[in-house]
């Protein structure tokens, strides 16, 4: 077999599409292109694709990857235009190389997001992220399929800024539990109540990756 690994965006109204619906899309679109993809043994076989750390649901990125396996051996680029041409508006494959080692779990260790509260360009913004980057220790609830679960987002944080256009810029370590920037949101909100309002907050993820020793986030594709 060969081992492919790929960098795919969902950006625009693809953004409110979640893990499940894209594993679909992606699997309808690898069948459209011909992809002549492996699959499992046992009772109910299924695609050899193997995913790591998705965007929740709402959330923009442009950098999602996943490892695919194949039975023939296949051009990457070729791979990625007909996927392009077979994927919904949104998803997009950016990049796609030859490669099985090491895997995704220990390559994606920060990720790097923007956080944008809409119009809400108050000094409280800056105020909330000097206070989170001060504290200790900041607890924060979220509502998973085995109820609520409340954890401390404050060591995930690796740093914080709000930037020229008013977003709040962070970087989270991965990490147990994993702190998703909603729950960054949830801790600047506990530090200044009221902030921003009824937004919900709009999130996107600029890249993850293995953290350099010179503090870069390395592409997972280039190790």
């Amino acid at each position: 077999m060969q081992h492919l690994r790929l960098c795919y965006s969902k950006l625009g109204a693809a953004r409110f599409a979640s893990h499940r619906d894209f594993s679909r899309a992606f699997e309808r679109a690898l069948r459209r292109a011909g992809v002549p993809m492996a699959h499992s043994s046992g009772f109910s076989p299924h695609p050899c694709i193997s995913y790591a750390n998705s965007a929740p649901t709402s959330a923009a990125s442009h950098a999602e990857y996943a490892d695919i396996a194949v039975l023939e051996v296949l051009d990457p680029e070729r791979v990625r235009e007909e996927l392009n041409a077979a994927l919904p508006a949104g998803f997009r494959v950016l990049r796609v190389v030859e490669r099985r080692r090491p895997p995704l779990s220990e390559l994606l260790q920060v990720s790097d997001w923007v956080i944008d509260l809409g119009e809400d360009r108050t000094l409280r913004l800056g105020r909330a992220v000097d206070e989170l980057l001060a504290a200790r220790s900041v607890e924060v609830s979220r509502v998973t399929r085995k109820g609520e679960r409340t954890f401390d987002a404050r060591p995930a944080v690796r740093s914080a800024h709000v930037d020229e256009d008013g977003r709040v810029r962070v970087r989270l370590v991965h990490g147990a539990p994993l702190v998703r920037p909603d729950d960054v949101l949830r801790a600047l909100r506990r530090l200044e109540p009221g902030l921003g309002g009824d937004h919900p907050g709009l999130f996107t993820r600029l890249r993850q990756g293995p953290l350099l020793p010179d503090g870069a986030i390395g592409d997972p594709l280039d190790v």
